[in-house]
């Protein structure tokens, strides 16, 4: 069995479902890794999955800058 993890892959996917689920949002700023572990169904040392942590983070921050921009293009 190949536990190789796609970071980038892992992270769109995984943003796509905390940004849809409220619930999981909150477990995921509450413990980062403990959220990824359940989403993922796997129980990896940390330094593992703080990678994928990062990529998360940032395409949550992307999209949050996304709909702020949207919101100014409203305004013109």
């Amino acid at each position: 069995m190949d536990l190789h993890v796609d970071v980038k892959e892992a992270a769109e996917e995984l943003a796509e479902k905390l940004q849809k689920d409220p619930g999981l949002l909150k477990d995921f700023q509450k413990d980062p890794i403990k959220a990824v572990e359940k989403l993922m169904g796997v129980n990896l040392p940390d330094e593992q999955l703080k990678p994928v942590v990062a990529g998360i983070k940032a395409k949550l921050a992307a999209s949050d800058l996304g709909d702020k921009l949207d919101g100014l293009k409203k305004l013109f």
